[in-house]
């Protein structure tokens, strides 16, 4: 009877009856903490555009600190992949728009290891004091990376691109993309790290203010930063003003298609400047200064076309100012992707050639492996365009007008060097078109509003399809287009001249934080490695302090 009533009432002592019961519930414990990192993956990709929440980064930035806190590396590793499918599958599904999913896929698996890799050291740094800001550096480094390798980077979905309308934009201004994005994800895992100890102080009833203060700190450094920045960004002409105008031509249809309309494409956009031409000549538009056309406006050579160089040479002509033409053209048997001055009357004046070139869009890395494997894709890129070397800065209309096309304005490189070189306002000619109505134009366009601020000039956004737009040096959109559609944008923007912290300073926040990261990892690591070393020298019997905190802090 004692043995009979002692098994009811100690459930943990049950027989193998029990087992399957309390299977599920084990299974769904072990689950838990993957779902959850997956849903704050999700709740990151809903802060990016085209949606105006880009304060849901710091709640998915909280919780996932909170799920990395006193976990192994490797639960960290697992989480981090979860954590970043969760973010990027969404964020990336245009990738796979007109090619179907086998590239997104592969692309979102290459690019969450990465996010993996810094989910492993959070865990480590979890345990240091001020956690926030090393993980937080750990997330940078983990950007850095990202842009750089491989193939020459992909940095699409660097937190920064996702705060364009957020309060934290004006500290592009002060450090780039880098500090920025530091910024966001540090108040996120303080704000994470102000919610545990306020859990805890109420469980223990007792308050450990240094650590309080320094989540609080993580939480209003970057809070006060961001309006104390906004001295740093200005609209002010301090180089006169210049009229632009912005080309959307359309294309004949949406898709991968639109490239065997290429004469097509040209003739819509000669066609929209003469009409623009005619809006100005009965004085219902004012006349432009400048002119800029979309990357790809012309994938008919006009080196070797007779035709094509006559079609922009009209349109020159008619709207009486200098075009920047986006074009494909050969050169001693090389492709180029290509922006040429044309000035009207005198043809082609200058060039730009795209330096940073999109991988498996134009040129295929590993062409005979992937040959091999699929035959589609080496047909779709029969073959490499080759990069330029120079940034791109035309002089029209006494502007300087800095070329950074389409790709490119995801790298904070290209887009600084044009502007070292001298540029007074920034031309990000693109061609969204193969990418049809998805996101990636607007994700597109964020960049460029983070770019403006980040170097304190005014970004024109001239696109084949849509979305095209003017913003101004505080990030503004003043004009833009809808998605094909024809149509043209003229507007007077500022011309400027003076560099911003970030511009002066180049690399080195990006370097400073790699730095803090890696010192904070080296910093967990060691301290690891001794806390184990002493613990095995530790005499029978003898209890060691740090292993008491540890088990102390894991209670």
């Amino acid at each position: 009877m004692t043995a009979t009533a002692t098994s009811v009432d100690r459930p943990d002592r049950l027989g193998p009856r029990a087992t399957p019961a309390a299977r599920p519930l084990r299974l769904l414990r072990r689950l838990l903490p993957a779902a959850l990192a997956a849903l704050c993956g999700v709740l990151l990709y809903v802060s990016f555009p085209p949606r105006t929440l880009s304060w849901l980064a710091l709640p998915a930035f909280a919780g996932f600190g909170l799920l990395l806190r006193g976990r192994t590396w490797k639960s960290g590793l697992g989480l981090g992949y979860v954590f970043g499918l969760g973010f990027l599958l969404p964020l990336l599904v245009w990738t796979g728009v007109e090619v179907g999913p086998g590239p997104w896929l592969a692309l979102v698996v290459a690019e969450a290891a990465f996010v993996a890799l810094v989910g492993a050291g959070m865990t480590a740094v979890s345990r240091l004091p001020a956690w926030p800001v090393w993980a937080a550096a750990l997330w940078i480094a983990g950007e850095a990376a990202r842009a750089r390798v491989p193939f020459g980077g992909f940095p699409w979905g660097k937190i920064a691109f996702g705060q364009a309308d957020g309060i934290f934009l004006p500290l592009a201004a002060a450090g780039g993309t880098p500090v920025l994005g530091f910024a966001v994800v540090l108040c996120g895992f303080g704000l994470g790290e102000a919610v545990r100890l306020a859990v805890e102080t109420r469980r223990t009833g007792a308050l450990r203010r240094g650590a309080a203060v320094l989540a609080l700190l993580s939480v209003a450094v970057p809070v006060a930063g961001a309006p104390a920045a906004r001295t740093l960004v200005s609209d002010k002409a301090e180089d006169g003003t210049t009229t632009v105008a912005l080309i959307q031509g359309n294309v004949p249809r949406a898709g991968l298609d639109f490239n065997s309309q290429r004469r097509a494409v040209l003739d819509y956009h000669a066609r929209e400047t003469r009409r623009l031409a005619a809006e100005v000549e009965a004085g219902r538009k004012p006349r432009p200064d400048l002119v800029l056309w979309p990357e790809n406006s012309s994938d008919i050579d006009p080196y070797t076309n007779a035709d094509a160089y006559a079609v922009i040479e009209g349109a020159a002509e008619a709207i009486k100012a200098p075009l920047s033409v986006g074009a494909v053209v050969e050169r001693k048997g090389k492709l180029y992707n290509e922006q040429i001055l044309w000035e009207p009357g005198k043809g082609p004046r200058g060039i730009y050639d795209k330096r940073q070139i999109q991988p498996f869009g134009e040129f295929l890395p590993l062409r005979g492996m992937i040959g091999a494997l699929n035959e589609t894709w080496t047909s779709m890129v029969r073959q490499d365009f080759s990069r330029g070397h120079e940034p791109g800065v035309f002089t029209m209309a006494d502007a300087r007008v800095g070329l950074v096309t389409c790709y490119e304005a995801a790298f904070d490189w290209t887009v600084r060097s044009t502007v070292t070189d001298g540029a007074q306002l920034i031309s990000v000619p693109s061609n969204n078109a193969t990418f049809d109505r998805s996101e990636m134009t607007y994700q597109q366009l964020a960049m460029s509003r983070v770019r403006a601020v980040e170097h304190s000039r005014t970004v024109t956004v001239p696109v084949t399809s849509g979305v095209s737009a003017v913003i101004m040096p505080d990030g503004r959109i003043t004009q833009k287009t809808g998605m094909f559609v024809a149509d043209s944008l003229v507007q007077k923007v500022p011309l400027r001249s003076s560099q911003t912290p970030a511009t002066r300073l180049s690399v080195l926040p990006e370097l400073a934080l790699v730095l803090l990261a890696a010192g904070g990892l080296g910093w967990a690591v060691s301290g690891a490695v001794r806390a184990r070393r002493t613990a095995g020298t530790t005499p029978v019997g003898t209890t060691h302090v740090g292993t008491t905190r540890q088990a102390s802090d894991q209670a």
